[in-house]
């Protein structure tokens, strides 16, 4: 039998720490180490098989980890190549659990506002909005970076406030994709103070099996605020609006087409990456000249505006601070070419109404002699996806579109329901880069083009065969498409 590890070094108690980390090539000097294995993700609600990263805890300390975070099964795995290092070594059940109660622990030790957002679509935009708008008053935001919004990118980033305890508030994305109550998990790391939801909409059915089964997961948020929360709720979305029942505290609502407290006015698009509106609070209202697009994005700026309003912003700073936003990274850039046509890359991620609303984008926004829709196979819409895609096809047929190319797998099915409700020209392509060659051979001045596909699907693919033949005409600028990443 193997004797017990040594007893933890007594100087690891007054080391310093200077961040954390799961990846052992990103530790430096002073830095802990996290180390996951197969059972922390089963048993934390994470889908499929991953690595075994206790073999990397020699390598994190050959890098200069004060400590590494092991489970003690695992370690005893491992014992040849680990046993030198024991004495720096943290043994826990479940080193996701660990992560997550330190993360708890750090946010109740900095103590200040958690805006938590979610959604099946537009968080990272939403989330991008609400900090933006919060900066521009003088606040210092903590947020996720890109979208590090499930059990381990959420805690990682409250692990930010180790290094640095000035930040004024968090904005933090929370998303889920299976019925093992992700969102609740995330609420007890960092109780919302202002919980805002998005939307509810068909996707990960094939984890969740029904849009009811969304709607209560996504719920969890409400649940999880501080019971003197807020719930920033949209009025468009009539299970959203349902979830005012089960908050806590007060509710604001946002909204185009319903009543509520934060609305839009006068909607115009100029032209792609150019929209106008009239911003309207319960202090006042103003104009608001918003550099993305689509009826979507509106919507994330009222819930913005509205999480602005909340926080004591004037209607003229929430106004000012949305009129100098960017799209986030592949969310919408608009991109012209010096052959005359131009692109929006919208290659984040896709869902059914993700897809009709920047088609709509495109369509809203005229002036093209043709309109071509590059639309990448929709992923985790559960048993039904043939037919889901098959009547987003005939939807997009009727949407105005001239030409559409669908992409990989279900892909056809898009393609035969356009055809089948009269859309001529229409395409399928196996993957990526053949759409990418096929679009390359037909593309002309005065075209518009959308790329909307998911990273799984690497619809960024087809943009790089365009810019591998053909030179852009200016600097991207942004058409601000809504996002449904890990929603």
């Amino acid at each position: 039998m193997n004797a017990a590890p040594a007893a933890i070094d007594p100087a690891l108690l007054e080391c310093e720490v200077g961040s954390f980390a799961i990846d052992s090539r990103q530790i430096r000097p002073g830095d802990v180490f996290l180390a996951l294995s197969q059972p922390e993700y089963r048993e934390n609600g994470f889908n499929g098989e991953f690595a075994d990263s206790t073999p990397y805890v020699v390598s994190a300390f050959e890098n200069g980890a004060a400590a590494c975070v092991v489970r003690y099964d695992r370690y005893e795995e491992h014992r040849d190549h680990l046993e030198e290092f024991s004495g720096r070594l943290i043994f826990v059940e479940d080193v996701i659990a660990a992560l997550q109660a330190l993360a708890h622990g750090v946010y109740l030790d900095w103590g200040r506002p958690v805006i938590a957002v979610t959604g099946s679509a537009g968080k990272t935009t939403a989330k991008e909005l609400i900090a933006h708008v919060l900066s521009s008053s003088g606040k210092k935001v903590l947020k996720n970076i890109k979208n590090y919004n499930n059990g381990l990118g959420h805690p990682l980033t409250v692990l930010n406030l180790v290094s640095d305890k000035d930040y004024d508030v968090a904005v933090l994305e929370m998303g889920m994709s299976t019925p093992l109550h992700e969102i609740a998990r995330l609420c007890r790391i960092t109780p919302p103070d202002i919980a805002v939801v998005l939307n509810v909409l068909p996707v990960h059915l094939e984890h969740l099996g029904s849009i009811e089964n969304i709607a209560r997961a996504k719920s969890e948020i409400v649940e999880g605020m501080r019971s003197t929360g807020l719930a920033v709720l949209n009025s468009d979305d009539e299970r959203v609006a349902a979830m005012a029942k089960i908050a806590p505290g007060r509710t604001c609502t946002y909204g185009i087409e319903n009543t509520a407290d934060v609305r839009a006015f006068d909607i115009e698009f100029p032209d792609l990456g150019r929209t106008t509106f009239l911003l309207r609070t319960p202090d006042g209202e103003a104009k608001v000249a918003f550099p993305l697009n689509g009826r979507h994005n509106i919507s994330n700026a009222l819930a913005a505006a509205a999480v602005g309003y909340l926080s004591g912003i004037s209607v003229g700073q929430i106004a000012q601070a949305l009129s100098s936003v960017a799209a986030p990274p592949q969310r919408g850039e608009v991109l012209r070419f010096s052959d005359g046509f131009t692109v929006i890359n919208d290659s984040y991620n896709s869902n059914p109404d993700a897809l009709l609303s920047m088609i709509s984008t495109v369509i809203d926004a005229g002036a093209s002699k043709r309109k071509i829709v590059v639309a990448g196979e929709m992923l985790e819409l559960g048993p039904d996806a043939e037919e889901i895609h098959f009547n987003t096809g005939q939807k997009i047929a009727g949407s105005g579109i001239d030409i559409l190319i669908g992409v990989r797998g279900n892909g056809r099915e898009l393609v035969d329901g356009a055809k089948d409700a009269g859309l001529e020209e229409v395409y399928y392509a196996e993957d990526s880069e053949s759409a990418g060659d096929l679009i390359c051979s037909m593309v002309r001045a005065g075209d518009v083009i959308l790329i909307k596909g998911s990273r799984g699907v690497k619809t960024e693919n087809v943009l790089e065969k365009l810019l591998e033949k053909f030179k852009l005409q200016e600097a991207k600028a942004t058409c601000g498409a809504g996002d449904a990443a890990l929603a």
